[in-house]
Formats: structure tokens, sequence, C-alpha cells
């Protein structure tokens, strides 16, 4: 067992917009991830165009946080076209490393960039010891472990191989072996392994009897129908001090196509725990697996997501209660109400739903705090106050109380149905 504090893994978020990434840095990642309009397997999210890469590289750097670029399709000849130029601008541009799953694009990458970082998707399923040793031997510098590995499992890699390993902590779950889903492809012509998924896991099922079209019949006793692929999200907020104790180097949130409210909520929680964990004695740390994190975290943590939570493959198989069968997501009690974009004398924020004077809302601080405040007047550009605002607007905020460690890029949430 560690006698000393174990070194703390790299935070990982995902950025799926430049909006997106502003607000990952801001709560804490020391690294995210994006794509740029071809070759990475979100092509539905915003993505970066070459002036957008360069920004947001850019940007990056100049908080301190590293950029890695997703160029992990499923490749097919005609991919090939262009790839090497692609590359080559990537590394002209300074992002710190790409993330691969099909052999061939690693070759290209070895060839084109050979001094860029490769680090192995998880499409590439990773599932045991010499499989991970095989992708170092290529030259792959990081392995992101297939998610359908046990903790176990897991830490046998890491005690079996030197090279970086990297492991997803959060975010939705595909019904499939490490994203490699042709539903998409079958059901809607859109192919998931190039980046068009379709999401036909989150769709609700039932039977059709060939006779009688029109007439539909629940998979399930439920009369509703049901959602049969529909996998809670991962979630392994509680199992941090395990991982970061058995010394894995990034731990990865899924999420470029989720909202902003989302990444922000998500990399503000696990840089919380991941900071209370570097604060903790030596002692602590003898018996890793009984750390546990302030209730507070966890609790954050529920206020986030949108289909419950599971911890997947970590001690056992997953069975079915890791699925929601009864809908295709929860609904959230809590939701986003702004971002601020400027502070002057008062926030200057744009709305991203309808607010009124006089309502209760909760800034998210960096770290774990909220800070409630109510809302004393909402001012319009014109200077004019106004009782309500609508989501795009940019106004002015006024609250009952000072409002000094407010930041430009911090976001407003509230709890639904505040009359209950």
């Amino acid at each position: 067992m560690p006698s000393t504090i174990p070194e703390i893994p790299e935070l990982l978020a995902p950025a799926g917009s430049f909006e997106k990434l502003v607000t990952a840095i801001h709560y804490g990642a020391d690294a995210v991830y994006l794509a740029g309009q071809k070759y990475g397997l979100r092509a539905k999210a915003g993505n970066f165009d070459k002036p957008g890469l360069h920004k947001a590289v850019a940007y990056a750097h100049q908080n301190h946080v590293s950029v890695y670029v997703t160029v992990n399709i499923i490749a097919h000849n005609d991919d090939f076209s262009g790839l090497a130029e692609y590359l080559d601008y990537l590394g002209s541009v300074g992002v710190d490393g790409l993330i691969i799953s099909d052999p061939g694009i690693l070759r290209v990458a070895q060839r084109t960039v050979p001094s860029l970082s490769l680090h192995l998707s998880t499409q590439a399923n990773v599932t045991n010891c010499d499989s991970a040793q095989f992708w170092f031997d290529q030259g792959v510098s990081r392995l992101n472990l297939a998610r359908e590995l046990s903790f176990a499992e897991m830490r046998s890699i890491r005690d079996s191989v030197s090279g970086e390993l990297e492991i997803f902590v959060h975010g939705a779950l595909c019904i499939s072996y490490s994203g490699r889903c042709m539903l998409s492809h079958y059901m809607t012509g859109r192919d998931a392994n190039q980046g068009n998924c379709a999401h036909p896991c989150r769709y609700r099922y039932a039977l059709i009897e060939e006779k009688r079209p029109g007439h539909y019949f629940p998979v399930s006793e439920d009369e509703r129908g049901t959602y049969i692929f529909n996998s809670k999200d991962l979630c392994l907020l509680k199992r941090l001090p395990e991982l970061v104790a058995a010394g894995f180097d990034s731990l990865k949130i899924e999420g470029r196509m989720k909202s902003l409210f989302y990444v922000g909520g998500v990399v503000r929680a696990y840089r919380a725990a991941l900071d209370f964990l570097r604060a903790l004695s030596p002692a602590s740390w003898q018996h890793p697996e009984t750390i546990q994190l302030p209730d507070h975290l966890l609790t954050e943590i529920s206020r986030i997501g949108t289909r419950d939570y599971t911890e997947n493959f970590f001690t056992e198989m997953p069975g079915s209660s890791e699925m929601l069968y009864k809908s295709s997501r929860f609904d959230q009690p809590y939701e986003p109400v702004a971002v601020i974009r400027e502070m002057t004398a008062l926030p200057y924020v744009e709305l991203r739903n309808v607010l009124h004077r006089g309502e209760l809302i909760e800034y998210m601080t960096r770290g774990s705090d909220i800070t409630t405040v109510t809302v004393a007047e909402i001012i319009g550009q014109n200077g004019r106050s106004i009782e309500r605002g609508n989501p795009g607007n940019n106004v002015y905020l006024s609250f009952d109380q000072d409002c000094q460690n407010f930041e430009p890029n911090g976001m407003f949430r509230r709890r639904k149905n505040q009359e209950g």
C-alpha cells in the first residue's frame, strides 16, 4: 500500500465546441479532447474548423491545459485522402496528442507527425495485458482501456505495463463493445463508426405484427413500450480513491454532444473530488478503498445526470439494474439559467432559460461551493429594468447580496418548480 500521497491523474474533459472548451477549463480540466471537421466520432458536435482549432489550442495553452484531437474513425480507403495534410496541420498548431483507433491512421500519423503523442482510443477495445503491451510496442504512448473491464482487470493491466493508461470515469455508455455499434448504420444509414451515430439505443421500441401494421405491442408489461437498449450513464466518482491509488494517468469524461451545463457541472464535481484527495494525509492512502468523498460531492453529481448512474463493470458484470427501461432519461430537478460573459459592476450574462425578477438561483463556483442568491433586478442592454429575461438575452443581473466572487464563464442554475 502507498505510504505517500499518490500522484493525482489528469482530468480530461470533452470539448464539443469552443464554448464548452472554455467552460471545461474554467471548472478545472487539465486537458480537453475535441475533433476537427473530419475523422472524429462525433460528427454532429460543434467541432472545429482550422481557424477554430488554432484558437482552441491557443486558449487552452494560455491556461496550461493540454489538447488532444480525435482521429478515431474506423477508416476506409477513401478516408486517407487528405489525412496526412490534416495531421500535419494539427502538428503545426501545437496539439498535444492524437486519439486514434485505426492501425492505418496510426501508421500515417507516425510518418507524418512523428513528434506527436499518440493515444489509443477506447474503440480499439484493449481488454488484456498482452494487447496493451502490443500497442505500446507499436509506438502508442497512452491507452484508453475498454469500458468493459472490472477494476481488478484494469489494475492488472496497470501493473503489467509502463505506458500511460486512461480510464473513462463518467458519461454515456453505448450498447456495444467499446462503442463499435452498427445499429445506427442499419436503421438510419448513419454510420456510428464514421462519427454519425443517430443514437438508436435511446429510442423507444415496441413490437409490430406483420399482418397488422400500425398495431404496436409492448416488449414488456409496461404499456408505454420500452427502451430496451438504454443504459444508465457511467459514474465512477465514488471510485476515484481506488483509481488514483492504482496509478492511472488520466480520468476521462464523455460528453462532446452534451450541454454546456453538463460539461461544466461534471468537470467541476470531479475536479473538487480530485482536489479533496490531493489534500489527504499519506496515512489515508494506506487503505484507499475506505476513503469516502464528502457527501455534498455525491449530491452535486446527482444534480447533473439525465439517466441515473451505473458503475458498469467496475465490480461485477452489469445486469438489468444498470438499464433505464421506462424512459429515455430522467427528469432532472435542476436546470441551467445563465452563463456569465463579463464581470463589470454587475454580472453580464447570457440567459439559457426564462428568468424572472425575484427568483432564487444558484451560482456554481469553482470548487464545490454553491452561492444561492435572489435576483433583485434584471437590466436590459438599453439600461432599463425588466421583469423577465428570455433565453438568448444578454442582460445584467443584480442580487440581494455581494457578488464579488462571481467570475466570467461561471454558471447559474436553479431548482425547477421552486414553489414546491
